[in-house]
């Protein structure tokens, strides 16, 4: 300690000033590192919220977890992915796992952990984001008030997709994008080095999520909006010719960057066939037409309230400030709010974008208030310990089954009333055999708890299955015309209590029911139908 060595070598015995105010310094070090900031408590509070209470069971109302997980654990098992569908009835019909970097670490979780660690994991990577929302907030200029208010409605607009899927690193990877890309843009100068994180980070989220896709847009807005101050750039001066320079270099790096990000995100197992795939995926008229997180939101729920209104805060924002934007800022804008408005599936990255934007065109407190104190000691606190400590304190009581000495703290399980989770009890006490038809939604499920000793017909991989296989299997769960056919050969069927399909089936005499419950019934087949010589269609 310097100040110390001060006091000892003052040659009249007397002591130095500088000391207390040094010491002083010490603390105050010491305290920026302890001490936890804002950002810190909205992640602590979010994680919390998420493994500690029933939000914990809620992160699992998307069983499509399940086949995550049995894709993961598989990949561990054979140190191979797959190529080839595993799970299905449709027999050695190819597949893109584009998942597989994820399926890999749930899968490991849930080996160590269960439930608990994926839980953990997901809980870990939302509360992270949001509390790197508020963080680039106050970077960016908002007021401390108005950075946690737009942080609680963008989380609350965004809990209508708070699952355990790879989206919500998606997510993350997004906010850290716009991080890398704003920041350069406002500070060429000082942070140029940092857009070359970008292919780096492609690398990871090219296989992790199909949502990869939304870094490229990103870059393009950018691109465009330092393109657009080069073309227009004057050079009548001598500011305004280095500014021109400057943009120039910044359109060549841009491009630089997107080139190097291309060739990363071909670093996949599939190549450009996954490029591909997702193209006419996302293309394809009958799956957004038809799968609930690709229709537009419905603004009676709490969630899609929440972006109406972040919607509507950035519209007074934009005219009352007095500003002019950015040309990648308006552009941004423009798509995140269209995305949000065309499929509910965008709302949370629609909200988060929304918020970084206009949070620093609101008003500020009062100069020197409460508010600008609590702002600079914000700025100050940067040691994060408490996230730490508590994020690892949750893994240790995850690997222990959830437990501190005899009291459970985590549980995180299938909700049995969402999932038929007696339904397979029963199907796994009997020894009935499928392959077990259920709605995709259960699909999931039924791999996680059944395979590999069951295949299913269907799950949530629509891009798997293929537009024909989906019209025939929305036909059977219609009940219309034809409903039948599909179901021939199927020796098992979970179906949900109140289906339209249920009660056709019930009252067909090929099928006996064996189990029923107030969420499932399980039918097995009882006789053969007529034509049974005929090939069922895969």
């Amino acid at each position: 300690m310097p100040y110390i060595y001060k006091i000892h070598a003052m040659a009249d015995g007397s002591r130095s000033s500088s000391a207390p105010s040094t010491a002083k310094g010490v603390t105050s070090a010491w305290l920026r590192w302890a001490m936890p900031s804002m950002a810190d408590l909205v992640f602590i509070a979010v994680f919390g919220v998420l493994v500690f209470t029933s939000l914990s069971v809620k992160l699992l109302n998307d069983a499509g977890i399940g086949w995550h997980i049995r894709t993961g654990q598989l990949i561990a098992a054979t140190h191979s992915i797959p190529r080839v569908d595993p799970f299905s009835s449709q027999i050695q019909k190819p597949w893109i796992a584009w998942e597989w970097m994820y399926d890999v670490l749930v899968g490991e979780l849930e080996s160590s952990a269960g439930l608990n660690g994926v839980v953990w994991f997901s809980a870990v990577v939302i509360a992270g984001t949001f509390a790197l929302v508020f963080r680039l907030l106050l970077f960016r200029g908002a007021d401390l008030f108005v950075a946690l208010i737009l942080t609680l409605l963008a989380i609350a607009a965004s809990m209508i997709h708070f699952l355990a899927r790879p989206h919500v690193l998606s997510w993350l990877l997004a906010v850290v994008w716009f991080w890398i890309l704003d920041s350069t843009e406002s500070a060429p100068h000082k942070r140029a080095r940092q857009l070359w994180l970008l292919p780096l980070l492609m690398l990871i989220w090219v296989n992790v999520h199909g949502g990869f896709l939304l870094g490229f847009v990103l870059l393009a807005i950018y691109w465009m909006g330092v393109l657009w101050a080069w073309l227009r750039g004057k050079e009548s001066r001598i500011e305004e010719s280095f500014e021109k320079i400057a943009a120039g270099k910044r359109v060549r790096l841009l491009t630089l960057i997107g080139l190097a990000s291309a060739i990363a995100s071909l670093v996949n197992p599939y190549g450009w066939k996954l490029h591909a795939h997702i193209y006419c995926y996302l293309t394809n008229r009958f799956f957004m037409d038809h799968i609930d997180e690709f229709q537009s939101p419905n603004f009676h729920g709490i969630a899609q309230r929440c972006f109406l209104l972040i919607l509507l805060i950035a519209v007074a924002a934009l005219a009352g400030c007095g500003r002019t934007l950015r040309l990648s800022q308006v552009l941004l804008m423009l798509f995140v709010i269209f995305g949000g408005l065309y499929a509910s599936r965008n709302i949370p990255v629609s909200s988060v974008f929304l918020v970084l934007i206009v949070g620093p065109l609101l008003p500020r407190m009062e100069r020197g208030g409460f508010s600008q104190r609590m702002s600079l000691l914000e700025s100050n606190l940067r040691g994060h310990l408490w996230p730490i400590l508590v994020t690892v304190a949750c893994l240790v009581i995850a690997l222990n089954g959830g437990r501190i000495g005899t009291g459970v703290l985590m549980d995180a399980h299938f909700d049995p009333q969402r999932m038929p989770v007696a339904a397979v009890n029963f199907i796994q006490g009997s020894g009935v055999r499928g392959p077990g038809f259920s709605p995709d939604n259960w699909g999931g499920y039924l791999i996680y708890r059944l395979y590999p000793h069951s295949r299913v017909v269907i799950d949530d991989r629509h891009d798997f299955y293929g537009e024909s296989f989906l019209h025939q299997y929305l036909t059977t769960m219609r009940g219309e015309p034809g409903w039948l056919d599909f179901l021939k050969f199927r020796g098992c069927l979970v179906l949900p209590k109140k289906a339209t399909v249920t009660s056709l089936v019930s009252g067909n005499s090929n099928w006996k029911i064996v189990y029923s419950d107030d969420v499932a019934v399980v039918f097995v087949l009882s006789k053969v139908p007529e034509d049974s010589d005929r090939t069922m269609s895969q």
